[in-house]
């Protein structure tokens, strides 16, 4: 018996979708299918139905919500929009995968995942990163206790210095408030420290802002000048608990980096990755052998991000009634650690961490 397609809507058709998503839709061609798109412009959102053949485009989410007979909408909109969009999908019925962060605040990601629970829906939550070769490599590794006893880690999140050159959709939202590098890259090494070493107990950090404004050098808004509400520079400390410590930076205020964006100490080995770019080396250390680099097992993608592999995921989960790995639990405790970080500089003390996995 031939088992019906599970039915997508997308709702947001600018650059992360034309660039990741849609190219690689194709993957999910005998499981599922793209019924409905929804745009802020109708040049692009009909440009994307008529490329990607979906049959019907939108303007307006709440008339798509209404109108479609899709099963679940992706959310690819801006991280500011996401509660409202979430939720609005969420109490038409319909299950929902949603780009990283789930929100910007513990409250509204507390209100999505109340919802979801609520009403039985599945609730898939950006980023991917615990579904990427290089990152279940790294589990197996500390499973297999490779590295010794981990009590040290630390990660980078860079976003670089803007203005960003190619970048096809509006940057603003990056740098308004409610974005910016810690919720926008910060995200990816925190789902992948917590996915790895379990839930942060307390945080420390530093926050400052390092740029005003700056002006969009090429591309459809090219001349526009941008405001930096959101901070750019951030420095955390985390700790896991039973004395092991983490450092995270998230900044877009550096222009570049050698350092690895996560790299985990045991007192056996050390092992480094970049927890985007599924066709990136691991580079790993035991003692005795020196550093050695293993190509991680390959996806349907030859390198970049693979979000695919979370639409993958939010249908998986559909068809079977399993629970989400990418769970909203995960994702809100992530933007618990970011609020708390903000806090902590603010007021100058260490905080817990209350939402835990």
């Amino acid at each position: 018996m031939t088992m019906e397609k599970v039915r997508l809507a997308l709702l947001g058709c600018g650059d992360v979708a034309q660039r990741d998503y849609l190219p690689e839709f194709h993957r999910l061609g005998e499981r599922a299918e793209i019924v409905a798109v929804c745009g802020r412009s109708p040049e692009r959102a009909r440009r994307v139905a008529a490329q990607y053949g979906i049959p019907v485009w939108y303007t307006d989410y709440a008339r798509m919500l209404a109108e479609s007979d899709a099963q679940a909408v992706i959310n690819l909109t801006p991280i500011q929009l996401h509660t409202e969009t979430t939720l609005a999908a969420l109490q038409a019925g319909k299950h929902v995968y949603t780009e990283k962060p789930v929100a910007s605040s513990v409250a509204d990601a507390l209100r999505i995942h109340r919802t979801a629970e609520r009403l039985g829906l599945v609730l898939v939550c950006a980023p991917c990163v615990r579904l990427f070769p290089q990152v279940r490599y790294a589990q197996e590794q500390l499973n297999a206790g490779l590295l010794g006893p981990v009590f040290s880690a630390r990660a980078y999140a860079h976003m670089g210095v803007p203005p960003w050159r190619g970048y096809a959709s509006d940057p603003t939202p990056f740098f308004a408030q409610g974005g910016g590098p810690a919720f926008d890259m910060g995200v990816y090494p925190l789902h992948v420290l917590t996915g790895l070493l379990g839930p942060v107990q307390r945080v420390t950090a530093l926050v400052g802002k390092a740029l005003d404004s700056f002006v969009v050098a090429d591309g459809p808004y090219e001349g526009k000048r941008v405001a930096v509400e959101a901070d750019d520079n951030w420095q955390m400390l985390l700790d896991f608990g039973n004395g092991r410590l983490a450092s995270l930076a998230a900044n877009n205020c550096v222009v570049g980096s050698r350092a690895p964006q996560v790299e985990i100490h045991g007192l056996q080995g050390s092992l480094a990755l970049d927890p985007i770019d599924v066709g990136a080396p691991i580079e790993f250390l035991r003692a005795g052998q020196g550093w050695q680099t293993i190509q991680p097992p390959a996806t349907g993608r030859a390198a970049g991000p693979d979000h695919h592999l979370g639409i993958e995921h939010l249908v998986e989960c559909i068809e079977t009634g399993r629970p989400p790995l990418l769970s909203a639990a995960h994702a809100l405790h992530v933007i618990d650690i970011l609020e708390k970080a903000a806090r902590s500089s603010h007021e100058g003390r260490t905080l817990a961490i209350e939402h835990f996995l």
